[in-house]
């Protein structure tokens, strides 16, 4: 089965955030998220708005189009 969009975001996050060798918490104090919230998104429990989408594509130096590619 196809990843559903809020998968596939969720997992790029994480990837993204990894490479960088970010914690959540870093990831938090960079986009201005709370650390609960960004692993609330990482584990696909809730979608994020598209403020939120702007606002961790702009922590990770990314474009916001990245955090939804295969």
């Amino acid at each position: 089965m196809k990843e559903s969009v809020r998968e596939l975001f969720a997992r790029r996050v994480k990837e993204l955030r990894a490479k960088r060798g970010w914690s959540q918490d870093e990831l938090a104090a960079q986009s201005g998220l709370h650390r609960s919230y960004v692993g609330i998104i990482e584990r696909c429990e809730k979608s994020a708005t598209l403020d939120t989408v702007e606002r961790i594509a702009k922590a990770l130096g990314v474009d916001v189009g990245e955090l939804f590619e295969d």
